[in-house]
């Protein structure tokens, strides 16, 4: 390749503000080569680089694909991006953003015809057992080698014969300044259209109107009961505004309190919270470099927690609880139940990505925003549309968004608000129709992506290369209506069942690995099943049966498997869902998820005798166990998500209690007796009660008495929580309610001891 070309492009780059891509097709080798010639002749400093590769081919900052979010929210001048030993989406996502305005993106690749037929150490991760790393296709880089041919903006070279294939000049008309906000701001113009009450050196920070907009709609977050919601693409400078926000809130004596799914997300907060609090004269102390406290000289304080130690009651060190502000930063990639215990903070912000690897923002747009609305906040709203790093329009950004799907979203509400379960047409998915039809595309990832709080750039490549991994559909009209991604686990062979007993970890088998290494059921992972990796509705039609639908006739046309299975984040809503459905729980997780606040449940639907064999040994060892988890590592589970749980879970349970437990349980019910004298028995009649009842009607017992059975029987919470919780006016109420709760379960259950001893009372 000439390299005149990298300077030409780079010239056209800073002409536009906008950013240029070269693809160096071909040998390794030859292909570093002509980078380290291009980047010279584009006059491309070293330390204005960044290697994104498994070792250092040129003299500068050099990470791995593994590590690519440590380039997150910095910037250069180039990044060169290795794809010869494996291409990783996310890692892709993460750094293309990266790159500045005016900069260079290079991608090193093999020869680009043979490249989708190349397996690399991604397609390994992508070939789970039982399959092999040839089984795996090359669907995800043929779509990705067209849109690098198709969009504009991208130079292609091929460095084994030493062609162009493709220039990437655009020869750009000229632009307006990037934002007319710079010159205004840095000419002293004071913000009073925008009310101002952060000091001016806040909006002297910004760096475009949109920015400035959204400083001062967080400024709401001084008065009680606001929420403020901050939306916008990457690269539009949300967290800048956020820390810009928090850092004016601490010079007023604030405690405000960040969040995010891990400290990386949030860092940018903290930097500019700190340069505010300096510029201010306020900065009195910070912990680190970047901080993940800093504290102003009025007494107030930014401060980092995970999510779910944030909604937890929160002691900030003296005495007092809980925080006046919250920020949750890139809140899309949080679940909504976790989302939603942020509104019991009198303030809260949240900033939020709508297109990009962190997390699913339409989903937070659609599933989260009627619960926002109901809240007792008055919630402000603003969008961020400007690009800070390059110009609106950047070629890089718009070729980024297609290549990765960062854009998929579902069909528009009106062509599929009239759809119904009965009308709904049953469709398999192949990659080959996918690739065949963009829209579809598009809208079957669009809904996965509302799906799932964690949907990111490799599910994409899962869904179109991963031989375990398939995909069924309800449409309407042509548009996808309700969408499934199944993913076959299981009839593993006998050499790796006993590496995995023996703690080995096994890739793309969740259901029989946790049954396996977890459970100790070695012969866990012999029988086949099809597990339910995500499950979406459009948000048009949601609740309206078509999700059930889709998995009746899923269930028909897998019909030769052992079992069909899911695993999720538990909540009341989707338990009743999947039980409804004919599944049934088999595992709770005994930790919360770090990003979405809620425990992992299990759950199994037998389709044939083995997998009625496998069910019915784990839900047997569920219901046994139980007892003594919740009372230990799931004492804090929510009640609700515990009764539902367990009512899900199909089994036989044996209460074979001795007289002398049996008369005590009686006497606690109708007479003298006392819970806290042996509350075993009590714990196996609750169980026995959600999981196996006999004769029990629903509306045997109220709501707040199930509650009653899980808090303070299953649980072994405090008399006085239980009290306090539950809404009764004291602890001797709560008693003497637990007795009365237990009256129809012995009536029920109870042996000729337990009846004898009623009448004692009764008669």
């Amino acid at each position: 390749m000439d390299v005149s070309l990298a300077t030409a492009l780079r010239n056209e780059a800073q002409q536009s503000n906008e950013r240029r891509m070269v693809v160096l097709a071909g040998d390794r080798d030859a292909g570093y080569e002509v980078a380290r010639d291009a980047l010279a002749a584009a006059g491309i400093p070293s330390k204005e680089t960044v290697q994104v590769a498994p070792q250092r081919e040129l003299n500068c900052e050099q990470v791995t694909q593994r590590r690519a979010g440590s380039l997150l929210g910095t910037t250069h001048d180039a990044v060169v991006f290795d794809a010869h030993d494996e291409l990783r989406p996310n890692a892709l996502g993460r750094v293309i953003g990266a790159v500045d305005g005016g900069g260079l993106f290079v991608l090193l690749a093999p020869p680009l015809d043979s490249w989708p037929n190349h397996r690399d150490e991604f397609d390994e991760s992508l070939a789970v057992e039982p399959f092999d790393v040839e089984d795996v296709s090359g669907h995800f880089r043929s779509r990705f080698v067209a849109t690098l041919r198709a969009h504009r903006g991208i130079a292609i070279a091929n460095v084994d014969a030493g062609t162009v294939e493709k220039d990437g000049l655009t020869n750009p008309a000229p632009r307006l300044p990037h934002s007319t906000f710079d010159s205004r701001a840095r000419s002293g113009v004071e913000p009073d259209s925008f009310g101002g009450q952060f000091p001016s050196v806040a909006y002297d920070a910004c760096l475009t109107d949109d920015q400035r907009s959204a400083v001062n709609a967080l400024e709401a977050l001084r008065e009680q009961n606001h929420a403020v919601v901050v939306e916008a693409d990457r690269g539009r400078g949300k967290s800048s505004a956020g820390g810009i926000a928090v850092g004016c809130l601490a010079s007023d004596g604030n405690d405000v309190l960040v969040t995010a799914r891990n400290y990386r997300s949030a860092r940018e907060v903290f930097v500019r919270a700190e340069a505010i609090l300096e510029s201010l004269d306020e900065l009195a102390d910070t912990n680190h470099d970047p901080p993940t406290r800093i504290e102003s000289k009025s007494g107030g304080v930014v401060r980092f927690e995970k999510p779910t130690t944030a909604v937890e009651a929160d002691d900030n060190g003296n005495g007092e609880m809980g925080a006046d502000v919250v920020l949750v930063d890139e809140a899309a990639a949080l679940s909504v139940g976790l989302l939603e215990e942020f509104l019991d903070f009198p303030c809260v912000a949240f900033t939020t990505t709508v297109h990009g690897y962190e997390g699913a923002g339409r989903g937070f747009s659609v599933r989260f925003r009627d619960r926002l609305e109901a809240s007792d906040h008055e919630v402000t709203e603003v969008s961020m549309v400007e690009p800070i790093r390059y110009a609106p329009g950047d070629p890089i950004e718009v070729w980024a968004f297609r290549a990765l799907a960062l854009d998929a979203r579902p069909a528009v509400e009106q062509l599929v608000e009239d759809a119904n379960p009965e009308g709904a047409t049953y469709r398999q998915l192949d990659a080959e129709d996918l690739l065949a039809d963009e829209h579809l595309l598009r809208e079957t990832f669009g809904l996965l992506v509302l799906a799932h709080y964690r949907t990111e750039p490799a599910d994409l490549a899962r869904l179109l290369d991963a031989p375990n991994v398939v995909v069924r559909a309800l449409c309407w009209n042509g548009h996808v209506v309700s969408v499934a991604l199944l993913a076959r686990e299981g009839n593993l062979p006998e050499a790796l069942r006993e590496r995995m007993y023996d703690g080995e970890r096994v890739n793309g088998n969740m259901l029989p690995d946790v049954l396996t290494t977890q459970l100790r059921d070695i012969d866990a992972a012999v029988p086949e099943g099809l597990r339910v990796m995500r499950i979406a509705t459009h948000h048009a039609v949601r609740s309206s049966g078509l999700g059930s639908r889709l998995l009746r006739e899923i269930r028909r046309e897998f019909s030769g498997v052992d079992w069909l299975g899911t695993g999720f984040g538990a909540t009341p809503e989707l338990l009743r869902f999947w039980r409804e459905n004919g599944y049934s729980t088999i595992q709770l997780s005994t930790t919360r998820n770090d990003a979405s606040g809620e425990y992992s449940v299990l759950m199994l639907s037998p389709v044939s005798d083995a997998g009625e064999k496998l069910y019915d040994r784990h839900a047997r060892r569920f219901s046994a166990r139980i007892a003594s988890v919740l009372s230990d590592a799931l004492s804090d589970m929510e009640p609700d998500v515990v009764r539902e749980a367990l009512r899900t879970t199909k089994a036989t349970v044996s209460l074979s209690l001795s007289d002398a437990e049996w008369r005590h349980v009686s006497a606690s019910a109708f007479g003298p007796g006392q819970f806290d004298h042996d509350p075993g028995p009590f714990r196996r009649i609750a169980v026995k009660h959600f999981v196996d009842p006999e004769d029990t009607e629903s509306g045997v017992l109220t709501l707040r008495q199930e509650r009653l059975l899980v808090r303070k029987v299953l649980q072994a919470r405090e008399w006085v929580e239980v009290a306090d919780e539950l809404g009764f006016h004291s602890t001797g109420e709560s008693m003497r309610t637990l007795g009365k709760t237990f009256r129809p379960l012995v009536e029920v259950y109870g042996n000729e001891s337990a009846k004898a001893e009623m009448r004692r009372y009764v008669d």
